[in-house]
């Protein structure tokens, strides 16, 4: 049974404004991987939920038509390891050392977060994206630790 396009097109247009929303605070602190990034990411990665489900369920639908007994596992579990594996490259490139310190752990973790919540839209799990959108917005807005630095300038963790 093939996706409704009205139910593909909600997907795609929920997975963004979720991005965007833990982007909104990246953005409003001004770090490297903000609204726009963020958004592309959930975006992206529903993208390719949609994709490997739409490509499974074609699969499935000719091998019905050819009378072909097989079955097959309509099983996304593939691209969605595509995607961790693709986004860690992306979060990896976000992390910076120097001078002895870390810096980017908090984005590389966002564009992370952002990724699973596409996923999960992509999955349609709208409660668990919802869930996992305002969590992680918890996280990065209430769990906000302040460092100061020895010349008493005060700055947010990476």
């Amino acid at each position: 049974m093939q996706l409704p396009e009205w139910e593909m097109i909600l997907r795609l247009v929920l997975a963004l404004v979720l991005g965007a929303f833990i982007g909104l605070d990246r953005r409003l602190r001004s770090k490297p991987a903000g609204l726009r990034t963020m958004s592309l990411v959930s975006l992206g990665s529903a993208t390719f939920t949609l994709v490997g489900i739409e490509a499974m369920q074609q699969l499935a639908f000719a091998e019905q038509l050819a009378g072909l007994e097989t079955m097959v596992r309509l099983d996304t579990s593939r691209v969605i390891a595509g995607i961790v594996g693709g986004i860690g490259f992306l979060g990896a490139g976000a992390i910076i050392q120097s001078r002895g310190r870390i810096q980017g752990m908090t984005t590389a973790s966002g564009i992370w977060m952002t990724a699973a919540i596409g996923v999960s839209v992509g999955l349609g799990l709208y409660f668990l994206a919802l869930t996992a959108t305002l969590l992680a917005y918890v996280v990065l807005v209430l769990l906000r630790r302040q460092f100061t630095e020895e010349d008493g300038t005060s700055v947010d963790e990476c």
